[in-house]
C-alpha cells in the first residue's frame, strides 16, 4: 500500500523520516511517495486535503481537523524553539514594548503557528507579508521588510548577518502558559482505515527512535535537503526540534497542543472544535 507523505526539507524533518523512508525500518507493507515542501505549502495542501499523511502548523490543524487527525508521533514540541521577531534596525529593539503597527512584518505563512503567537504578543502589527521562512532575513537585510518573523534554522544564522532578536515568542508563549509549545505536528487522513493510521504512527515512532539510536545514519539525506547548513547547525536545529514529544506526545504534550487551540478559541482566532483532534482517544 502506498501513501502520500508531506514534510518539509529542515533537518528536524528528515532526521525524523529518514528511516521510514528509506525502510531501514520494517514498514509493514507500507511505501511513501514523499513530498518536500515548505510549511505553508504543506498547510495549503492540507486545507485541499491532497495528501494521505502531512506534517502542518497547529494554527493550520485546527482548521482542518475535521479531515486529518494528529498522530501521536513526529510533531515538533518543546522549550526554547520558538520563533523569534527580529530587525535590521538596532533602534527598533527600544521600542520592542510599544512596536508601531505601521511597521511591515514578513511573516512564514498566515497559518504558521508562529504568526498566531505574533497575534497573541502583538496583535497590533497587521501589515504582514507572507513569504517563504528561507526569504525573510534576506528582505530584512535590503530593507523589503521592517520586522521578519524566522523560523527553524534561521535562528541560528540572523545574528551572523546582523540582525537583531526583539522577542523569542516562544520564552513569550512558555511564560505565559507555563507549557511546552507546540509549533508542528504529523496528521494522517480520517478516511483512511483506524489500522492504517495506527500502523502509520507505530512506524513513524519506530523511525523517530532508530534515528535517536543512529543519528548519523541519515547524514547525507539530511545534508541533501538542508540549506546550505554546517552538519554542527544541523545537528543543533534537530536537537531543538526533535525530543521526548516526537516520539509520543503524553500527557504534557497534549495539554499543551489543548491550551493553545483554547486560547485560540478564546482570542476568535479559530472556530470551537467539536470533536477530538487525535487520531486515537
Amino acid at each position: 500500500m502506498k501513501l502520500t507523505l508531506g514534510f518539509s526539507p529542515c533537518p528536524n524533518d528528515t532526521f525524523i523520516f529518514d528511516a521510514l523512508i528509506h525502510h531501514k525500518i520494517d514498514t509493514e507493507g507500507l511505501d511513501f511517495e514523499v513530498f518536500f515542501d515548505d510549511v505553508e505549502t504543506l498547510n495549503q495542501k492540507a486545507f485541499r486535503g491532497e495528501l494521505d499523511i502531512t506534517k502542518l502548523s497547529f494554527h493550520a490543524f485546527a482548521h482542518v481537523c475535521g479531515q486529518y487527525a494528529l498522530l501521536d508521533a513526529g510533531s515538533a514540541l518543546g522549550f526554547g524553539v520558538g520563533p523569534l521577531l527580529i530587525c535590521k534596525k538596532e533602534a527598533l529593539l527600544a521600542e520592542a514594548e510599544n512596536l508601531d503597527p505601521k511597521l511591515k512584518v514578513g511573516i512564514p505563512g498566515k497559518f504558521t503557528t508562529a504568526n498566531f503567537l505574533l497575534g497573541i504578543a502583538f496583535p497590533h502589527l497587521a501589515d504582514k507579508q507572507e513569504m517563504i521562512f528561507s526569504e525573510i532575513e534576506d528582505a530584512l537585510i535590503h530593507e523589503k521588510i521592517d520586522l521578519g518573523l524566522i523560523i527553524h534554522e534561521n535562528r541560528f544564522t540572523y545574528s551572523e548577518k546582523g540582525l537583531y532578536k526583539i522577542i523569542d515568542l516562544g520564552s513569550y508563549w512558555e511564560q505565559l502558559t507555563g507549557c511546552a509549545i507546540p509549533l508542528g505536528g504529523i496528521v494522517i487522513n480520517r478516511n483512511l482505515d483506524y489500522s492504517v493510521q495506527e500502523k502509520v504512527n507505530r512506524l513513524l515512532r519506530k523511525s523517530v527512535e532508530f534515528a535517536f539510536a543512529h543519528p548519523k545514519s541519515g547524514l547525507d539525506f539530511i545534508k541533501a535537503h538542508a540549506q546550505e547548513m554546517s552538519e554542527e547547525v544541523m545537528y543543533k536545529h534537530i536537537e531543538l526540534y526533535v525530543n521526548k514529544y516526537s516520539i509520543d506526545l503524553g500527557t504534557e504534550g497534549r495539554m499543551a497542543i489543548d491550551v493553545l487551540f483554547k486560547m485560540a478559541q478564546e482570542r476568535g482566532v479559530i472556530k470551537a472544535l467539536t470533536q477530538n483532534i487525535y487520531f486515537r482517544p
